[in-house]
């Protein structure tokens, strides 16, 4: 079966299956960020029904944005209200606006990534490379579509502050978190977390879609040149990458997809030299492999779940910590992967820019 297929077939078994009522949390918000990007790489609206039910309702159960993983949404409702031509979500949207604008930072203008939760009230202010998406890519988007100003500096003062605390100079890899209090990035020792390093794969080449030009520029392609040096040396043979990079550990479906993302992104769009395509290509063709029938239905399997750099024992915390089916940002990480892959050799085109 065509890959492009199976990813297509995957998502609609995923919204047979599953009720558009979703969690307003950072992996459903990625999932309906990747399905309106199908919408928009075809000029359809196959999806954007399932994202309208989402929006609708959140509407009329308002949802509290108190950390970085519940300002992703506003990805759907921004782009679903554009899509549709409505300006319905915009109260939504504008709420994730006023928390990017106002939330109180703790290392220079990094917020601190658990904000307001409970688990932050005991878990030591930090900044997260989960952030990089979940913070900064909706401000990029948001400054470059709208003309805002004041959400482009932020969107362009967030890879720099990211690469200062929690990118190894020496190895060309991102650490998870970077507590404040400390001063040092943790976990260390090589604990290179897989899918943190998918964020950065993802969130960099697309901060630069959208960014023009800007003093900035340079030190984000580099730093994203660099990284992608460092993560083509930890790819297995047959394709995957593991969740720790560096360790011995299991291969996981969402890391792998988002590496791919970015890989092939970053040659598409001139970041990357031509020499990282195989790579890129050889990680999604073993992602799409994880695309199984199990009870009647398409699932994408061995994705790791949402994972925390634990206090002690960090290393456990990756290498325990289960694998499951059809978690929504795995999902979303092979649609990014499979859009890009569909536009090898094409004219480059960056989405909601035409």
């Amino acid at each position: 079966m065509d890959k492009f297929k199976k990813v297509l077939d995957l998502v609609r078994d995923y919204r047979e299956h599953n009720s558009p009522k979703m969690k307003w949390m950072w992996g459903e918000a990625l999932l309906g960020y990747a399905m309106l990007m199908l919408d928009e790489f075809f000029g359809t609206k196959e999806n954007l029904p399932f994202l309208v039910e989402y929006s609708e309702y959140y509407l009329k159960n308002r949802p509290k944005i108190d950390h970085a993983d519940r300002l992703a949404p506003i990805l759907i409702t921004y782009l679903t209200d554009k899509m549709a031509g409505t300006e319905r979500y915009l109260e939504l949207t504008n709420e994730g606006i006023n928390y990017i604008l106002n939330e109180p930072r703790i290392l220079e203008d990094a917020v601190n990534h658990l904000g307001h939760t409970f688990v932050g009230k005991f878990y030591p202010k930090s900044i997260w490379v989960d952030s990089l998406v979940m913070f900064a890519l909706f401000p990029a988007l948001y400054g470059r579509l709208e003309g805002d100003d004041a959400l482009m500096q932020i969107a362009r003062k967030q890879p720099h502050i990211y690469e200062k605390y929690l990118f190894d100079e020496e190895i060309g890899l991102w650490y998870h978190s970077y507590w404040v209090k400390r001063g040092k990035p943790h976990p260390r020792k090589n604990l290179f977390w897989g899918r943190g390093n998918g964020w950065v794969m993802v969130a960099l080449p697309s901060i630069l879609d959208y960014l023009g030009d800007s003093p900035e520029r340079e030190e984000i392609l580099s730093c994203f040149q660099r990284t992608a040096e460092a993560i083509v040396k930890t790819q297995q043979e047959n394709g995957m990458f593991r969740t720790l990079l560096m360790l011995p550990s299991y291969e996981e479906t969402s890391g792998t997809a988002l590496i791919a993302a970015g890989l092939i992104h970053g040659v598409n769009h001139g970041y990357l030299d031509q020499k990282y395509l195989d790579a890129g290509i050889k990680a999604y063709e073993a992602a799409v492999s994880k695309i199984k029938y199990k009870n009647g239905k398409l699932v994408l399997t061995d994705i790791s779940a949402p994972t925390i750099p634990l206090h002690i024992f960090p290393k456990l915390g990756y290498t325990l910590i289960p694998k499951n089916d059809n978690w929504s940002y795995g999902i979303a990480a092979l649609i990014f992967a499979a859009i890009a892959y569909e536009k090898i050799g094409k004219e480059k085109r960056i989405p909601w820019l035409v």
